[in-house]
């Protein structure tokens, strides 16, 4: 099998992970929300604004050595999402129920199967990590830019052992394209991105922080099931306890799946009766493609192409509602970056311009919507797919990104969506996040004043809201 990606060079060739975020224009961990759509949170930003920092530990765990950062305490003040169960008051009330919260739960881990013995033992000594409010509830100030994000992420060192994971599995990548058809660089480039191969899995114990989310905080209903799935899996004994450890909000292992995630798409990859995603490269690698396979991965395809869009473009075409052929954007005018013709004109994309007029254009295909499956952000989707070009041997982008733009801070960000709120361009509530109604708010600005309507939110665009 055959793909061409990005790079222009053909190889052989889900995670849904959670976290909406600023799609195209900027990132931001403000706009990483904490409403789990249907995966994981996001580890791979622990890894980019807090490089080489281990998360808090378990209570279980052995205390911190000398020398090292001891777990941060909750603030006790209220959650920035204003939502009633996210008030300082109602946090504790939460808390001292924690106790009879998870014994109510019970009933339903014995519905899947559970003992009573193995719930009270696996629940044994459970506290509550108030922490996790914090960070479910964050509001950071300042964004980072698209470009800054992917020049962590997409990187020499983590491309070397990316090649070298690639070298030493090489006959396990082997078997899992022969069984799913899904991509090697793709796998590899998620397992880098997500973990930076294995060394940043996080070290939270996975049965604390889900029980803590099921029984405190805005997102109970979700993390119940989140919880008690986390249970099965120690139930059934694929996993020990000391492996069962991740992020803040329970993604586990190196690709980071959250339990639920586990349930549905873990394998067996070896035969031995365990579905072992942390330790075992077998089935490490056979369950993340299993995962993209059943999230519509399509084998022989390409994610996408870099490509140069024309002077006097209409951006708003720019939406990933707009599915064309690539024919079809050819005849308006896209070409691709590194000059080559598209192999197959009547595949269907869509065009993605994460900094506007100014930076490099890409037309998305299906299976980058399977990676944003993974995880529902563009800019972590495109860093994989970069990543996996890459690691392929493959150039970086062409064209150059706006490096000379400002990014908004989260108090501008908030004041450009009142300002469009109030010439009634945005129907939403502005919080400083920018999502489709905010970009699509700023294109019919844009457009009204002549310039390129593309929603990519610089300075200069909130001066003009301001009537500057």
């Amino acid at each position: 099998m055959t793909t061409t990606g990005i790079s222009g060079r053909k190889h052989v060739m889900r995670r849904r992970r959670w976290a909406a975020m600023a799609a195209g224009v900027v990132l931001a961990v403000s706009s990483v929300s904490a409403e789990a759509q249907s995966g994981s949170p996001l580890n791979f930003l622990d890894n980019i604004f807090n490089p080489g920092q281990r998360q808090a530990q378990a209570p279980s765990a052995p205390a911190p050595a000398a020398g090292a950062s001891a777990p941060l305490p909750w603030t006790g003040e209220d959650g920035a999402s204003g939502h009633p169960l996210m008030t300082a008051a109602a946090i504790r009330e939460a808390a001292a129920n924690f106790d009879s919260c998870v014994a109510g739960l019970w009933p339903d881990a014995a519905r899947r199967g559970v003992s009573e013995q193995n719930y009270r033992d696996i629940t044994a000594g459970l506290t509550p990590d108030l922490r996790l409010m914090d960070l479910m509830d964050s509001q950071p100030e300042f964004t980072k830019a698209i470009w800054d994000y992917l020049d962590i992420l997409v990187n020499d060192n983590r491309a070397a052992k990316g090649r070298e994971i690639l070298a030493q599995y090489k006959t396990i990548f082997d078997a899992a394209e022969r069984a799913y058809g899904v991509d090697r660089y793709i796998v590899a480039s998620i397992w880098g991105i997500e973990s930076n191969y294995s060394t940043m899995i996080g070290d939270r114990d996975v049965v604390r922080s889900t029980a803590t989310l099921a029984c405190v905080g805005r997102r109970q209903a979700y993390f119940k099931d989140e919880f008690l799935t986390a249970v099965e899996i120690l139930h059934r004994g694929d996993l020990r306890r000391e492996q069962l450890k991740g992020s803040w909000a329970g993604a586990f292992g190196p690709t980071q799946f959250m339990p639920t995630a586990f349930k549905r798409f873990a394998v067996d990859g070896d035969g031995d009766g365990r579905r072992d995603v942390v330790d075992n490269p077998t089935d490490l690698i056979f369950s993340t493609a299993n995962n993209l396979k059943k999230d519509g991965w399509q084998s022989g395809q390409p994610y996408g192409y870099e490509v140069v869009v024309p002077q006097g473009f209409n951006y708003m075409q720019a939406d990933r509602a707009k599915m064309l052929t690539l024919t079809q954007w050819e005849q308006l005018g896209l070409k691709r970056a590194d000059g080559q013709r598209f192999p197959h004109g009547g595949d269907k994309a869509y065009l993605l311009a994460p900094a506007g007029a100014q930076g490099p254009g890409f037309l998305m295909m299906q299976n980058f919507r399977v990676i944003m499956k993974y995880n529902p952000a563009e800019a972590y989707a495109l860093a994989i797919g970069h990543f996996a070009d890459r690691l392929r041997g493959g150039p970086p982008f062409v064209q150059p990104w706006p490096r000379q733009e400002r990014v908004l801070s989260r108090a501008e960000r908030l004041e450009l969506q009142q300002l469009l709120v109030q010439r009634g361009l945005y129907k939403g509530t502005p919080d400083g996040q920018f999502g489709s109604m905010t970009r699509e708010a700023l294109r019919n600005f844009q457009a009204s004043i002549g310039v390129p309507a593309d929603g990519f939110a610089t300075s200069e665009m909130l001066d003009r809201l301001r009537g500057r």
